[in-house]
């Protein structure tokens, strides 16, 4: 274990947490570590229910990382059952089950991925199907006996669809309970999640208490905002970076980030101390976010990819030099440059290309053009309309 003082490593542990339950508890049996050489067992759980994660999940992987860079153990608790039930939570309907076999596919793709994160050396990977699945039913009504029905009601996204009259399915309410008791099975001193999981983190707090173990520290983490700035990433809503994406992908979505969300993203997707970024808040903005976005995607892609990545953003973008990926398109003979917008997917329509060229918006072999020339001499052109580029390969002309 890593021989820092208790208030440095607490100090270490907060930043970016949402909630942390209790402080003193979480001092406490750091201190008990610290003098017992013991490390805290600290855990977050994952339904497999999507097969790729976005940089919002790794918020919750990246405070776990921290716990292990401490010298705690850390337990990446795959919720191969819970995930048949599917998490209600902010959920107006009942979930459709998932398959097992999704599940497994899910849960190995997961594997792969957190692993550009936490050190798979120092990483605990289980399956609550390990205790869940060799349940009896006894075994079942003694852990339904431990909660009323009126303190799962007291859940917003559980009361508020009892309000509301929509329905809610027996197995749902069993969701906070199989969570709960998983913090039982792995003895945890500590659980992590996102702030919309508190409740189900406060239900193994109790469910421990009753099997005579300590109450876990329950440590939230805030759900990370999307690219707009609004609201929460989410696939759904197209404002996510994934981390599976290539690095020049992530690079370009990071960079249209605004100035007010960057320290959002140091504090939450980095390692930087809070000291570290209020200096980067005295900076430059675009220096700091093209910082910030080769720090992130060099988790992913490795330092020379992201380097290669940022370097690409420059020079594209702020020296508007052609990209090296640029796309290309083979027309034969002689066309418009409005009708070769549209052809190499540069414009919407004819109307779009031709907004676009009156507008001053489009070059072609970098001058701006106004009017509608056209290209006849077999060659190469180059068009750009803003960011969008293309090589048009004419093979015949006029």
């Amino acid at each position: 274990m890593v021989s820092l003082p208790v208030e440095e490593q607490l100090t270490y542990l907060k930043k970016g947490l949402a909630e942390l339950i209790r402080e003193e508890d979480l001092r406490e049996r750091l201190k008990q570590a610290a003098a017992k050489g013991t490390p805290l067992r600290v855990k977050a759980g994952f339904d497999p229910t999507a097969p790729d994660l976005h940089l919002g999940h790794t918020v919750l992987l990246r405070k776990m990382k921290h716990f292990q860079d401490l010298g705690h153990q850390v337990i990446f608790l795959i919720g191969d059952m819970t995930g048949l039930i599917g998490d209600p939570t902010g959920r107006n309907i009942t979930r459709p089950p998932m398959t097992r076999e999704m599940i497994n596919d899910n849960a190995e793709t997961y594997k792969a991925q957190v692993f550009k994160i936490l050190d798979p050396e120092k990483t605990v990977v289980d399956f609550n199907s390990r205790w869940l699945e060799a349940m009896r039913w006894e075994d079942l009504i003694r852990l339904c006996s431990k909660y009323t029905v009126a303190r799962l009601l007291e859940r917003d996204d559980f009361a508020k669809r009892y309000r509301d009259n929509t329905p809610i399915s027996v197995h749902e309410l069993l969701y906070p309970l199989a969570q709960g008791y998983d913090s039982v099975a792995l003895k945890c001193d500590v659980e992590m999640g996102g702030t919309d999981q508190k409740f189900n983190l406060l239900v193994g707090r109790e469910l421990q208490r009753d099997w005579g173990q300590p109450p876990q520290i329950v440590a939230t983490v805030p759900l990370l905002e999307g690219l707009d700035g609004v609201d929460k990433m989410s696939k759904s809503k197209g404002n996510y970076v994934g981390i599976t994406e290539p690095a020049a992908e992530m690079v370009k979505k990071l960079m249209s980030i605004s100035d007010d969300l960057m320290p959002r993203y140091w504090e939450l997707l980095t390692d930087r101390s809070l000291a570290q970024i209020a200096a980067m808040k005295e900076r430059h903005p675009r220096e700091a976010k093209l910082e910030l976005a080769e720090t992130i995607v060099r988790d992913f892609h490795g330092p020379a990819a992201a380097r290669e990545a940022c370097e690409e953003w420059m020079r594209v973008v702020s020296q508007g030099q052609i990209p090296s990926d640029i796309q290309e398109i083979a027309l034969d003979g002689a066309v418009r440059v409005d009708k070769a917008l549209v052809r190499s997917g540069l414009a919407d329509s004819g109307s779009d290309a031709q907004r676009k060229v009156k507008s001053g918006a489009v070059e072609v072999d970098g001058a701006r053009i106004a009017d509608f020339v056209t290209l006849n001499a077999p060659g190469e052109y180059i068009l750009r309309v803003g960011k969008g580029w293309r090589k048009v390969i004419l093979r015949n002309g006029a």
